[in-house]
């Protein structure tokens, strides 16, 4: 999407925003009401009370914060935890610490959107079939919909519009139905009847505490700023006050029939399905699921869309990633679909029922959203805003999310540790790969090129030494033109020596703009040795042997190199000479004396190294031209080796 056309809104950009980004918020109607009840009596007080928290969570939350203020947000049209962070990192380090919490949470939560939102749709056939196992059926459809994600969704996302089109209006419809039949229940828009609910406990888990079950109502508006990029900032903004309109019709119409239950208990009977006639049930509870397969396709792109993002921000490991078609954000990481599929089947065997998935929900995205509060807050610091407006954001929003923070640590015991725990195991990931690329570039050694420009000549005319290619290409970790590894010098003079006719240097910068894709070209010395340095986004894929070939291709029309063969038969017929490239993969040598934590970080993160794909196959390179040398990394030396010689 052009930048200049972010705040612009069409009709088929409102449909596509309908279709990707409110999955997760829209089927939040399945579950919230009947988590505000849990197993207490009904009563006015908890159902008022219940609906006007709701109103202004997602005003104050959804509305105010992520759809007025965080969509301003945006690098180069794309938004996103990490998005955020691209923009920001560069003025203080410590903003490293909420991107790594707020997206290792959010991929956490990842692993209990699917399970919740399928099995509350599914569970609404045990109104028609009392006796029926659920557990079965909603394993089958989250297991159908991962073995789909290697197909990608290009076609299937052409139909997530009119779908949650349908979704949202049947919402409103049955929402309106029952809230003619007492338009008293509109009373609760009035914040007091949040606000005495939440200060004036009255037995059970009601009060502060129900905040927990609250919070669930906005579980979803991260990803209105994760796909700020596939749909735009007008198109979102037009189509959530429609969506809004429906939640809130939908809530409030649950509302209305609760008071005329008042005093039973729930009993299980969810209150979206109970607003619907018998005969239109089947129906209702089928759209409902389409609409929770479509909340959960949604999630699960967004997770490989932030894995992505990582991987280039060196917050995870280079895994192996797939583009099934050619529309843009079209993404599938095999890895993280087989992560999220065996979290979802082990969410739904552990808990079996939604009301029990419930106490695991929630508490996760919660410190997602403070972490997302904290980037933006100094976001705002450094676009020169008011420093009283950027101390308000932060106020507020810390103290509705802390709020909502401490509500949600009752869960713990009771599930939430189950997506802590996974969340927990994912930033220990990102803080290792984060801290050993540190490590890494700390102690990479560079030398001056310049002072191997004559060696590399004498080597390239050494007739004594056969020939290893007639172009020499290697991946390089020097950012400045005038660098380079001492590792490369090292093999191409001393592992063994590598003759070439031309020695090419190629080095790749992850930019924090998403979409860049540009080069540059040091001819060092001409038909000898050349640097490029390419400058590529972090949501742009690595394909350097494509990229390569351009710039060779571009080279050679401009007359600055000559890429025929330079033996004597092949160069009579103008033959391209071949092209080798040479990887240098770092393993840790015995040769250390590491303190501890920095032993425990280098032997994790080559532990892991060794489940992900090489380094060749990272670049995109043609793996038939390609050597892969194992250099290794001493990180300090051992020192005062006593030795004694003996007769």
């Amino acid at each position: 999407m052009e930048h200049k056309n972010m705040d612009k809104a069409t009709a088929a950009g409102l449909l596509v925003a309908m279709g990707i980004i409110y999955g997760d918020i829209g089927t939040s109607p399945l579950y919230v009401m009947q988590s505000i009840i849990d197993k207490e009596a009904i009563d006015e007080r908890t159902v008022l009370g219940g609906l006007s928290c709701i109103f202004w969570t997602l005003t104050l939350q959804t509305t105010l914060k992520y759809v007025i203020l965080i969509l301003r947000a945006d690098n180069r049209g794309e938004g996103g935890i990490l998005a955020l962070f691209a923009l920001v990192r560069r003025h203080a380090k410590w903003l490293t610490i909420p991107a790594i919490i707020g997206a290792s949470t959010l991929l956490a939560d990842g692993v209990i959107t699917p399970p919740i939102s399928v099995a509350s749709a599914v569970e609404g056939l045990l109104k028609i079939y009392p006796d029926l196992q659920t557990v079965p059926i909603v394993i089958a459809i989250i297991t159908g919909l991962f073995m789909f994600q290697i197909f990608g969704t290009g076609v299937v996302g052409r139909a997530f519009g009119p779908v949650m089109l349908i979704w949202f209006s049947m919402l409103a419809i049955f929402g309106i139905i029952w809230i003619a039949q007492d338009w008293a229940i509109l009373r609760a828009l009035s914040p007091i009847y949040g606000y005495e609910l939440l200060t004036n406990p009255h037995g059970g888990d009601g009060g502060f505490w129900i905040l927990g079950a609250v919070f669930l109502c906005t579980t979803g508006a991260e990803a209105l700023y994760s796909d700020l990029g596939h749909c735009g900032r007008g198109n979102i903004r037009v189509s959530w006050v429609f969506v809004k309109i429906c939640l809130i019709l939908q809530y409030f119409g649950q509302g209305a029939w609760l008071l005329t239950q008042n005093g039973q208990l729930l009993n299980g009977r969810k209150p979206i399905f109970e607003l619907m006639p018998e005969w239109f049930l089947i129906w209702g509870i089928a759209i409902a699921t389409a609409a929770a397969v479509i909340a959960s396709q949604a999630l699960i792109s967004g997770s490989f869309t932030l894995v992505s993002e990582a991987i280039r921000l060196n917050f995870w490991p280079k895994v192996r990633l797939h583009y099934p078609s050619d529309q843009k954000g079209q993404l599938y990481v095999p890895s993280m679909n087989i992560f999220l599929w065996l979290g979802c089947i082990g969410v739904v065997l552990w808990f079996k029922e939604s009301a029990n998935m419930e106490a695991a929900y929630g508490l996760a995205i919660t410190l997602t959203m403070l972490m997302t509060t904290a980037l933006m807050a100094y976001y705002l610091h450094i676009k020169k805003f008011d420093m009283w407006w950027v101390v308000g954001f932060i106020i507020v929003y810390v103290a509705i999310e802390g709020a909502f923070l401490v509500a949600n640590l009752r869960k713990f015991v009771h599930g939430g540790y189950v997506s802590l725990f996974i969340a927990a195991a994912i930033i220990a990931l990102m803080v290792i790969w984060y801290r050993a690329n540190i490590i890494k570039m700390r102690l990479t050694e560079y030398v001056k090129m310049a002072d191997y420009i004559e060696p590399l000549q004498e080597l390239s005319q050494d007739m004594s030494i056969p020939k290893y290619a007639t172009h020499l290409v290697f991946m390089s970790n020097a950012a400045r033109m005038g660098d380079i590894e001492s590792k490369i010098i090292y093999s191409i003079f001393q592992k063994r020596p590598k003759r070439a006719d031309i020695y090419w240097f190629v080095h790749v910068d992850t930019m924090d703009d998403p979409y860049t894709m540009e080069y540059k070209v040091n001819v060092i010395e001409s038909d000898d040795i050349i640097k490029v340095n390419f400058r590529l986004g972090f949501k742009v894929e690595q394909k350097i042997n494509l990229y390569f070939r351009k710039v060779v291709e571009d080279m050679v029309k401009k007359g600055e190199v000559d890429i025929t063969s330079r033996y004597e038969s092949l160069n009579k017929q103008n033959v391209i000479g071949d092209f080798r490239f040479v990887v240098l993969e770092r393993f840790l040598s015995f040769e250390n004396q590491l303190s501890l934590f920095e032993g425990i970080i280098m032997k994790a993160y080559f532990f892991i190294k060794d489940f992900t794909p090489s380094e060749d196959k990272w670049f995109g390179l043609d793996t038939s031209a390609v050597k892969v040398e194992k250099v290794p990394l001493i990180i300090r030396p051992v020192e005062n080796v006593h030795l004694k010689r003996i007769d």
